[in-house]
């Protein structure tokens, strides 16, 4: 039974409930396009945002120096950034199609290619990232690839060789980038996107720079780094023109590519709190001119991009949840100039990609405050299920049923013991029914349906009634279930640990104290540190003018190796870092704003005094989260 179950999936001939499959789910099923009705007509303006922040979101690259956004408005539009090169047609024919409903996966490759002589060469790929839309969770999350992480490369016409993952697309374009990301992730991947140096700095000149904080003073000059890049930055929250914003972005001289990567990231969220925030219909069209000349996108199933896809697009990012960019990484890396990482450690970055706990952020922080909550649904074992055919495709009842009960599920057949078909095959979604006279009964639906991705919740039917055979929930599959249930997200939630603090007011008392008559409003000082810090050697404490009209002072603390975190006291309210906050958090009479990035804590916010007091972690989140909320409660005015 089990070996028949397993196999009565896919496409079969027939229409009962559990044929023959001839469509097996596998690492390399297409994963698909995200298409929903059109919601009502908006004004040209919210259409623009929604456009730009889907582009910041698929289609920038940060790295190695390279990052786009493509405003796809017209047909000519779409033509330009078509592909063209051999290259980049092979590529795009290797591209797996995507199917309505299912989630969606680009590639997005930063290139240094330079123009003049060197036009026709490939360059390098100074950035792979992978970027996936879900419809069902409404997410996005990235998952960033070291330029020298050591991997298989795959050009085809080429012998397959060890070497750093960046040599792939510097043998073979485009084609080799692809075909290497993809045998060493095992996801199927439906867009590819290049961008290259010139379209990275068109795009932040046109938008005015891009606001970033920066973590510590940055120096590179030929004084004291020959023959590399020069880099000038300072500590603190700042607006980077496009020199600067591609200085950082390439930074890792001092570091490695591991930090590179965070804050390439760190970069993306910005870009796209601050299209968010501010940008006009002239910035738009100047934005379009840089991207027809820099930006090439591929996309699967041997058609071209058209209007219609990018809409559903704009509209999926346009309703994303706040806090639902999700970021993951490769941990285990070793080395330095060459980067290796267990396959282990490489499979489980990509599970957290394909799969992100979009409750991640919600629980780090019920954890950190000891929020208990009682769980509505009862468990797995104690669900009562019966699984019906609604699609027309043999065996899907089949597949379902057998995952379930591989996940714990008390799965219940129909009184004929089989699995049956639905009153009809109509169902494009996936329905989860269930019986409202059962405690719990819907708490138990909405927790099915979420190993189902978009799948809809309702009350049983009537009509169902001898189908259901009593049972508490009953799943109708729908055209978007393929064989196979979501994976189920692995819980990074980080246990509650005590801070790792030390009161120690007197390290920045002595020079707040000192700059405190050079700003407009009461600074305040932190009474706990976090036990392993000291203040940076070089730029302890920085008093700048934030932004016209506004002060701001940074004080900048390092932290084991090459980390430093910091905190910011302005008067200015309205920086794009500080909207759309995770959590507002009242905390012994003050309210604080958390802003987190996944489980991790990334920004504690104190509003006071008319100023602005924000903790900021390293680029690494290396502070746990209840030491960046011990730092924050223990800011105290100083003295007036």
């Amino acid at each position: 039974m089990k070996t028949t179950l397993k196999r009565g999936m896919g496409r079969g001939a027939s229409v009962n409930g559990n044929g023959r499959s001839i469509y097996p789910p596998a690492p390399s099923t297409p994963m698909t396009r995200y298409r929903q009705p059109d919601p009502p007509r908006r004004g040209a303006w919210q259409v623009v945002r929604a456009v730009l922040l889907w582009t910041v979101l698929a289609t920038i690259i940060v790295a190695g120096g390279a990052a786009g956004a493509a405003y796809l408005k017209t047909h000519q539009f779409l033509e330009a950034i078509s592909p063209k090169t051999k290259l980049d047609r092979a590529a795009a024919k290797r591209l797996d199609a995507a199917i309505p409903g299912q989630p969606t996966i680009a590639l997005v490759i930063g290139t240094d290619r330079r123009k003049g002589i060197e036009a026709e060469l490939t360059g390098r790929s100074d950035t792979l990232i992978l970027v996936r839309a879900d419809p069902a969770t409404r997410a996005i999350s990235m998952l960033s690839f070291p330029r020298d992480l050591l991997v298989t490369v795959k050009c085809p016409g080429h012998t397959e060789h060890t070497d750093r993952i960046n040599a792939a697309f510097s043998e073979c374009g485009s084609v080799g980038a692809l075909e290497t990301v993809r045998a060493l992730t095992g996801v199927p991947i439906n867009y590819f996107v290049t961008v290259n140096f010139r379209g990275f700095t068109q795009l932040v000149n046109n938008l005015g720079g891009v606001w970033i904080d920066i973590d510590h003073r940055y120096l590179c000059d030929p004084s004291n780094c020959p023959g590399v890049s020069k880099i000038n930055l300072w500590p603190g929250y700042q607006r980077l023109n496009a020199t600067r914003a591609l200085a950082y972005v390439r930074f890792r001289h001092f570091d490695s590519d591991i930090y590179r990567n965070a804050r390439q990231q760190l970069f993306l969220k910005a870009l796209k709190q601050q299209i968010s925030s501010q940008l006009d219909l002239s910035t738009v069209f100047s934005i379009v001119d840089a991207v027809e000349k820099n930006v090439v996108v591929g996309r699967g199933g041997g058609k071209a991009l058209d209007p219609q896809t990018l809409k559903d697009y704009v509209y999926f990012a346009h309703g994303l949840p706040a806090g639902h960019i999700f970021q993951s990484r490769i941990d285990g890396l070793t080395g330095q100039n060459e980067l290796s990482a267990p396959a282990a450690d490489i499979a489980a970055a990509v599970h957290d990609f394909v799969q992100p706990d979009v409750k991640s952020p919600e629980k780090a922080r019920d954890v950190a405050f000891g929020i208990k909550h009682r769980s509505r649904a009862p468990r797995p074992r104690d669900i009562s299920t019966t699984v019906l055919n609604g699609n027309g495709v043999a065996g899907s009842a089949a597949s379902a049923a057998y995952e379930l009960g591989q996940r714990g599920y008390n799965v219940v057949l129909p009184v004929t013991g089989t699995p049956q078909n639905a009153p009809n095959f109509n169902y494009f979604r996936t329905t989860v029914y269930f019986d409202s006279s059962q405690p719990r009964a819907k708490a138990a639906a909405t927790a099915l349906a979420n190993l189902f991705g978009d799948a809809a919740v309702q009350p049983l039917p009537a009509a169902f009634g001898d189908l259901a055979n009593g049972a508490m929930a009953t799943v109708v599959v729908g055209q978007n279930f393929h064989g196979t249930l979501a994976p189920a997200p692995v819980d990074r939630t980080p246990k509650k640990e005590p801070p790792n603090v030390t009161p120690n007011a007197a390290l920045t008392r002595s020079l707040l104290l000192s700059v405190r008559r050079r700003v407009p409003f009461r600074l305040e000082v932190p009474r706990l540190m976090e036990s392993g810090s000291r203040l940076a050697y070089d730029t302890p404490l920085r008093v700048y003018n934030i932004k016209k009209g506004h002060r701001a002072v940074r004080l900048t603390f390092s932290v084991g190796y090459n980390e430093y975190w910091g905190i910011e006291e302005t008067d200015w309210d309205e920086a794009p870092a500080l909207a759309d906050a995770s959590f507002e958090q009242r905390i012994r009479g003050r309210e604080f704003s958390l802003y987190y990035s996944g489980p991790h804590l990334h920004m504690v916010v104190l509003r006071e005094n008319g100023a602005t007091y924000w903790i900021t972690n390293t680029v690494l989140d290396s502070l746990s989260n209840e030491t960046m909320l011990a730092i924050a409660r223990g800011l105290a005015p100083l003295p007036k």
